[in-house]
């Protein structure tokens, strides 16, 4: 699998969950979303929509979903900022994904 979207940050950071500066590695499904909550310690809420076709009514229903995301201190990813996050390790008991760029 290839990650072209790993490309290291100007900004450094000492955290160990961080994909660039720490330990923690990357692996699985990659999605792009917009930040829809960053007020957390750390955490982003990532959400992205998608389109599920209804065989029976011949049409397209759009669903959302929200993730939570680790969001590390050299990418700091604010509020309606489109990111591209990578499925990790579990990180605590609703993260299991990390952003990794800013877009």
């Amino acid at each position: 699998m290839q990650y072209n979207d790993l490309v290291k940050p100007e900004a450094q950071c000492n955290d160990t969950n961080c994909p660039y500066h720490g330990l923690l590695k990357v692996h699985g499904r990659r999605f792009e979303g917009i930040v829809t909550s960053a007020k957390m310690h750390k955490t982003a809420a990532v959400a992205w929509t998608r389109y599920r076709r209804l065989k029976k009514y011949d049409r397209f229903m759009k669903e959302r979903t929200k993730v939570l995301a680790y969001n590390p201190e050299c990418i700091n990813a604010k509020l309606n900022d489109r990111v591209v996050i990578y499925e990790t390790r579990p990180l605590s008991r609703w993260k299991h994904f990390v952003i990794v760029r800013k877009l």
